[in-house]
């Protein structure tokens, strides 16, 4: 079963005028979104995959179909000079043909530096499932208004959504066997396919182990000192470490919001998995989901709706915190605290919407 995917339409928006780049973590479902649900809306479409030999010919010799209106090209990105080809190619065909490019992860890395593709394309981040996506609910908004609430009871959504987390094939598998293989699976490919290729660690094993410790971290102060220490690396090697685990969407990190109104903490940051369902600890996964939920929402507001918009969490000095807070032009519109249970609405939410004037608050509560 194909489930119709959040970003169908802002990329055959955004297809008609620039080239479009989908990234995301392994096995997100940015193929499927590219094969399945965009190519079929195209008379005639073409799919070049750079890791098929004959594909990757034809690209080199610009053998491209005459009768296809978009092409389609997976894992260009591995050519060395992918940029300059990309480059010269929507230049020389931008009248005949639309462009998608997906791939994995290493999309996002190389966007930063001297990027001989600006203002030729649009990129977007293709997150797991959400609620809202899986029960097919276009929620509106609007910056600085209340969010709108849907009602209706989704309880039993929700709850396979936690414990399965929200990659498309283990989601609508629901199978507690094929979530331990595909876990297993996952992480081994992701060394041994994007890391290892991409990068010169010599001590993939060690690395290994940062993944086994990171989900126990998930929701608390991440102390670089502690996780070095038992990893016994030092403090430059972790930091490179994590930045390539989030490179390729193993995680992501939020950082504290401070104004001088609050004595905040300004340094440590808080880790969230992509993939929830790994998280073993019931309150860290129902937080770490809805963690993820949000950054689908700030990287949505940012990739297609052009705000600057950010995820903080809220931490003052004296321990009173909140989870979540999401700024637009680093103004607070929202916060949101995590409960599994607790129905009576936290006062250090009621204390930090006063103290720095948060338009609303919302206590998102598991049941």
């Amino acid at each position: 079963m194909i489930r119709k995917r959040y970003l169908v339409n802002p990329i055959l928006e955004d297809l008609a005028s620039n080239m479009v780049f989908i990234g995301g973590a392994r096995q997100v479902g940015k193929t499927t979104l590219a094969q399945k649900l965009i190519a079929p809306l195209f008379p005639e479409s073409s799919y070049f995959n750079w890791d098929y030999r004959p594909d990757r010919k034809k690209l080199l010799n610009l053998e491209l179909p005459a009768n296809s209106q978009l092409l389609i090209l997976d894992e260009i990105h591995k050519y060395s000079n992918w940029k300059n080809f990309l480059k010269g190619l929507f230049d020389k065909f931008k009248e005949k043909y639309q462009f998608l490019i997906t791939g994995s992860a290493r999309l996002n890395i190389y966007r930063g530096g001297g990027d001989s593709l600006v203002g030729r394309y649009y990129y977007y981040t293709l997150h797991p499932f959400s609620l809202a996506e899986i029960l097919n609910i276009e929620n509106s908004f609007k910056p600085f208004q209340p969010l709108e609430i849907n009602s209706q009871d989704h309880h039993a959504y929700f709850l396979i959504l936690e414990k399965f987390g929200g990659f498309p094939e283990v989601f609508l598998k629901q199978s507690e066997r094929f979530l331990r293989r595909w876990h297993n699976e996952r992480i081994e490919r992701l060394f041994r396919e994007e890391i290892r290729d991409l990068t010169a660690i010599r001590d993939l094993s060690v690395m290994k182990l940062l993944v086994d410790l990171l989900p126990g971290r998930v929701g608390s102060l991440l102390s670089l000192n502690a996780l070095r220490e038992d990893l016994e690396i030092s403090h430059k090697t972790l930091n490179h470490w994590l930045e390539i685990l989030e490179w390729f969407y193993y995680h992501f990190r939020i950082y504290p919001y401070h104004l001088k109104t609050v004595r905040s903490l300004k340094k440590m940051p808080k880790l969230y998995l992509v993939d929830w369902s790994e998280v073993d600890d019931e309150a860290a996964r129902y937080e770490n989901m809805i963690a993820s939920h949000l950054i689908k929402f700030v990287d949505f507001l940012k990739e297609y709706e052009g705000y600057e918009t950010q995820l903080w969490f809220l931490q003052a000095a004296d321990k009173r915190e909140v989870d979540f807070l999401i700024t637009i032009d680093g103004k607070p519109w929202f916060c949101v605290e995590a409960k599994l249970q607790e129905i009576k609405v936290t006062r250090h939410l009621l204390y930090f919407k006063q103290r720095l004037n948060i338009p609303f608050a919302y206590q998102v509560v598991r049941k």
